[in-house]
Parts: structure tokens; C-alpha cells; sequence
């Protein structure tokens, strides 16, 4: 998980350069391509066996959610201050608490519901709404979020009897073909210095993708909750060093209030299984 948010936080970075250029549409098309790419090899070597699933339309769905989240998380990086964007993306465990009620017919009880609204008090903190403009950035991070969360459902869902590399390879596959006709609408030329940085986008989108899937499948989500706060410290990083942006403190207190309020849904979690195991 930990190598998880430096991966990310490297591939948000490199899609905040490279936007100053190309459209996100775009950038997501060959992130997708050459994140595939790179899973080639294993997948040969595997002699294409890895790709042998029951769930063919769980990945097919799986791959049209990530889209939609992921097309506009990138849109949000390109016009957004890139700390702002991860704060914000940290309500999507927020989101998955209530899908695993909706969903996965989890009971919650008065400490996680306040607990989930404390994360979307969080979440207001640095919106500010009614004292600062709602910039269209902040709203499709949000939007990504919740999309992300139930692509998280459903990669919970298929870690049971699928391997981080199958989960991974197709998430690949659908994301190439989904993302083609986005990428050719707005399509512009480009050179190879961010061809390359491009190919970079896609290494360590994938190596992100593995070892989040691969988390999943080692321990349970919920005790991988804290560790994803990691990536608002690479992130306020990158932006301070290669984009002169510090981010205010409503996006620290705000981002610190939704992480703890996933850390107590985490801990809630944990303890609950514990006694339903004793």
C-alpha cells in the first residue's frame, strides 16, 4: 500500500506536467495503453493463461466505472492544485463505507454513520462552499471518488478468486478499448520527450495498480486505511517543488479530518469482524 501512494502520487505528478500540453483525455488513452504494455510480459510469460476468468462482465463494468473516474480525476489534476485533488479523493473510502451498506449488506451503527459525516464535514472544510467558488476541479474530484469507491467494491469482490495481475490485466484491456474514442475527439500532436513521460505515466499507474491489488488481497481494505494518507504528503511535495503550489490550510484540516474519520470507519470495521470471528 505504501509503495501504492508513492506510485500514484509519481503518476499524478506526471499528469499535471503533461496536461500543460496535451488534453487529459488524451493523456488517459496512453496511460492505459502503455500501463498494459508493461503487464505484456507477465502475461506471456504466464502463456496468457492469467487472462482465464468467470467474471469477464464484472471487469467489463469494472473498466467502464475506472474510466468515467478516471477521465475525470485527470481533468481535475489539470485545472486543480494537485494536493487539493488527492485531499479531495480521500473521501472515496467514505463513499465505500456506504456502498458496503448499499451493496455488500453491511450493518453500521450510530459511531460509523457519525463517523461518515464527520468525513463529508471534512470534505466541506476545503470546499468552503458558500464562502469560496466551487471550481469545476474540486466537483469532478468529488464525482471521481465516488466512482473510485465502487471500483474498490468491486476489486474486493473479484480478489477472492482472482489474482492481482488478472485483475489488473483486464482492468488494462477495457480501460485501452474505453479510452480510444475520448482520446481521437480531442486528439493533438505531440514529441517524444512526452511520449516518454507518457510511458512513465503508464510504469508506475501500473505498478500502483499491483500493489494496491495485490494489498487487497494480503490484508483487509480497512487495514489499509491509514497508510493512504501518504499521498497527500508526496503529493503537497510535488506540487511545492515542481508547481510553486502550498496548499492552504483548509486543505490540511480538511484532509485531516476526512483521514481520521476513515481511520475510526477502519478501526469500527476491524473491531466488529473481531467479534463476529470470537
Amino acid at each position: 500500500m505504501c509503495l501504492s501512494t508513492v506510485a500514484f502520487s509519481i503518476m499524478h505528478g506526471l499528469v499535471r506536467f503533461v496536461s500543460e500540453v496535451l488534453p487529459p483525455f488524451q493523456i488517459a488513452f496512453f496511460r492505459n495503453v502503455f500501463g498494459l504494455a508493461f503487464l505484456l510480459p507477465l502475461l506471456m510469460r504466464s502463456r496468457f493463461m492469467i487472462l482465464r476468468t468467470n467474471q469477464i462482465g464484472l471487469h467489463a463494468l469494472r473498466g467502464v466505472i475506472n474510466m468515467a473516474a478516471m477521465l475525470m480525476f485527470f481533468t481535475a489534476l489539470s485545472i486543480s492544485p494537485i494536493a487539493k485533488v488527492t485531499a479531495l479523493g480521500f473521501t472515496a473510502p467514505i463513499f465505500m463505507a456506504i456502498l458496503a451498506v448499499l451493496v455488500l449488506g453491511e450493518r453500521f451503527r450510530i459511531y460509523r454513520w457519525s463517523a461518515i459525516f464527520l468525513g463529508f464535514v471534512g470534505m466541506l472544510i476545503i470546499l468552503r462552499p458558500g464562502l469560496v467558488t466551487i471550481d469545476t476541479g474540486a466537483l469532478l474530484v468529488t464525482g471521481s471518488a465516488a466512482l473510485w469507491a465502487i471500483a474498490m467494491i468491486i476489486i474486493k469482490i473479484q480478489s477472492r478468486t482472482e489474482s492481482s495481475l488478472t485483475i489488473v490485466a483486464y482492468m488494462g484491456i477495457f480501460l485501452g478499448v474505453f479510452s480510444i474514442a475520448p482520446a481521437l475527439w480531442v486528439w493533438q500532436p505531440f514529441g517524444l520527450q512526452t511520449l516518454s513521460l507518457m510511458m512513465l505515466i503508464g510504469l508506475f499507474g501500473s505498478i500502483a495498480q499491483m500493489a494496491i491489488s495485490q494489498s487487497f488481497k494480503e490484508t483487509d481494505p480497512t487495514a489499509l486505511m491509514p497508510f493512504d494518507f501518504l499521498k497527500l504528503i508526496w503529493t503537497a511535495m510535488i506540487g511545492a517543488w515542481f508547481f510553486a503550489e502550498i496548499p492552504d490550510m483548509y486543505t490540511w484540516i480538511g484532509a485531516t479530518v476526512i483521514f481520521l474519520s476513515g481511520l475510526f470507519i477502519a478501526f469500527r470495521e476491524r473491531s466488529a469482524k473481531n467479534q463476529r470471528i470470537s
